[in-house]
């Protein structure tokens, strides 16, 4: 008898689960949808048209705001992924760590605070320390709210690795430099992964912390988008939401793919 559990035997859920997915997509579909409007109203469809895709890939600040959003992001998921690693290195397979439950409660701690709290926070501390170049700020700020969405993939990964591994590594009296770099790296890749991406998406998409620390010429894309809001809906906006939606697919389906194959590359290795 199979141990997995039936949903049919739930009369229906299969309705509830389909109206969960309709309200939570078709808002996406309708943006999609209008984004080939005609109409210079954004909510009146008079006709099909690509033409808003145009202007809004010429748009040459909405253009500087995603390359400043692409590129906050990469610096933010590089520092956070190294620095995720490290803490779950250490904190997984560390021997004498004292406060090693509280260690792991102070890195976690952003995912709990409100991001208002940690927006204002470094807005003071560069205030006292004197940075005034937005950029920086940015990618600090953005580095360290993604180090524990970075964190939690890879001490999960670390804590469900068999560490038989690594001693058989010690056995044949490799270092740690090359146990780390030819066994646990390799196990614990696709958790790392998984952590940059969460960590670089979650970059992408920030906005109450992007608003309070930019400055002139590093406004982010969720920054400037809010800015196009604020003067009102137009199809232009219609058509920069569905790139963003085809760039966010992309990315998942990238991940996906690439994580696909580093398991299958794994799990032939072990056989």
């Amino acid at each position: 008898m199979s141990d997995k559990l039936n949903v049919r035997h739930f009369p229906g859920f299969g309705f509830y689960t389909l109206v969960f997915f309709v309200w939570l997509y078709f808002p996406i579909f309708v943006i999609v949808l209008y984004s080939f409007n005609a109409n210079t109203f954004a909510s009146v469809w008079s006709g099909f048209s690509t033409e808003w895709y145009g202007v809004a890939l010429q748009n040459r600040e909405l253009m500087q705001a995603f390359k400043t959003s692409l590129s906050v992001a990469a610096f933010a998921t590089v520092i956070a992924t190294v620095t995720a690693t490290l803490a779950a290195m250490v904190l997984v397979r560390g021997r004498g760590v004292k406060y090693r439950g509280l260690s792991e409660t102070i890195v976690s701690l952003p995912l709990v605070l409100p991001e208002i709290v940690l927006a204002v926070a470094m807005l003071v501390l560069f205030a006292e320390l004197g940075v005034r170049d937005g950029y920086l700020k940015v990618v600090i700020a953005h580095s360290t709210f993604c180090i524990p969405f970075a964190f939690l993939p890879i001490r999960a990964r670390l804590q469900g690795m068999d560490p038989a591994f690594e001693e058989a590594s010690r056995d044949l009296f490799a270092s740690s430099w090359t146990t780390f770099r030819k066994v646990t790296f390799p196990m614990i890749l696709p958790g790392i992964f998984s952590g940059a991406t969460l960590a670089f998406v979650i970059s992408m998409d920030d906005f109450i912390t992007s608003n309070m620390l930019a400055t002139g010429g590093t406004t982010t894309l969720p920054v400037y988008i809010y800015s196009l809001i604020r003067v009102g809906l137009t199809p232009e906006l219609n058509a920069i939401s569905a790139l963003i939606v085809l760039f966010t697919l992309s990315v998942a389906i990238l991940v996906m793919t690439v994580r696909a194959i580093m398991i299958a590359r794994r799990s032939k290795r072990l056989t």
